[in-house]
């Protein structure tokens, strides 16, 4: 990050705390029951993501554009939970709240760029479902194996390039006073705030991150569906409507447990307890993933039958002769 204060002079002192104090969840009435409830929600996350990557990598006929972001999806819930859930364990559990500045700031990049592909990654399955039920005649020459992996690897460059950059403008702040982030992780928006110098591109920042990494994505994905429907009511009829709506369930399901849990938190933000509301923040980023394998495994019919085909065949052991 030496490019971000390199770029404001030579000259200029930062004061970098040795550590911050992360304290959101501390003091909250049996919050212990709540630490063997994520301990849960993340064993469940391991094994639904694991499973549903599994399956789609040892059933060859998964392995289309379509699974190819189900795949990916899978590994950021993965990847994005144990990036959160261990250290959140550790940190509250264990009462180890002092995390050293380095250690934050990874903790941070790591936890935004999944919350970024989350929800990016849902957009590209909106553009698939919007291709194959739109234009289901040119799907499988527009929504190619290479062309979703473009896709994909644009969106993990996009995160992690806005990530950096929110974590390049913190490395710049000095902290003269208080070092205590009263939240559940390392939290761009609580750590800026309590920087002693001017902090005014990381306010910018805060205030567009939402509409890239949240409105953008959920206005493209409800435009999306808006014209499907749109399509399906001038050419199909009832039945076929319904078949084509049905293999949009799962993806719906995935972004109302996304989307909804945050539209509710930040619009009743200023009306809810401070505990409530660091707890409602931190249900929202350990659900999704959790909730998202047993979606699709539950409402994917391609995934039940593959998964009933595997089980069949590991079922079936080799017959042993006696001579």
């Amino acid at each position: 990050m030496e490019f971000f204060n390199t770029a404001l002079g030579k000259n200029i002192t930062f004061v970098r705390p040795a550590y911050f104090v992360i304290s959101g969840l501390s003091g909250i009435p049996n919050i212990k029951h709540y630490y063997v409830f994520l301990f849960f929600v993340y064993i469940v996350s391991v094994v639904g993501n694991t499973a549903v990557m599994a399956v789609i990598c040892l059933d060859h006929n998964l392995r289309t554009p379509k699974y190819v972001a189900v795949f990916n999806l899978a590994f950021v819930d993965l990847f994005g939970n144990t990036a959160l859930v261990p250290k959140v364990l550790d940190i509250f559990l264990f009462n180890h709240h002092n995390i050293p500045y380095n250690d934050c700031m990874t903790f941070l990049f790591f936890c935004y760029t999944c919350l970024c592909m989350q929800s990016f990654n849902l957009v590209v399955l909106a553009y698939d479902r919007l291709i194959a039920i739109t234009f289901p005649l040119h799907y499988q020459v527009k929504v190619t194996h290479r062309f979703m992996l473009s896709l994909i690897a644009s969106s993990w460059i996009l995160a992690i390039v806005a990530v950096l950059i929110a974590v390049g403008l913190i490395t710049r702040l000095s902290f003269c006073e208080s070092v205590v982030v009263n939240s559940y992780f390392c939290d761009h928006g609580q750590i800026y705030r309590l920087s002693c110098n001017d902090h005014f591109p990381n306010y910018v920042l805060s205030c567009f991150y939402p509409v890239l990494i949240f409105w953008l994505p959920l206005v493209f994905i409800l435009l999306s569906y808006l014209y499907i429907g749109c399509t399906l009511a001038k050419v199909a009829t009832v039945q076929q409507g319904l078949k084509a709506f049905k293999t949009c369930v799962g993806h719906l399901s995935l972004v109302a447990i996304y989307f909804i849990p945050l539209l509710i938190t930040f619009t009743l933000m200023e009306k809810i307890h401070p505990n409530a509301r660091i707890i409602n923040l931190s249900l929202t980023s350990v659900f999704p993933p959790m909730l998202n394998p047993i979606i699709y495994v539950l409402q994917t019919q391609e995934i039940r039958e593959s998964l009933k085909r595997l089980l069949k065949i590991r079922g079936k052991s080799p017959k042993i002769t006696t001579m």
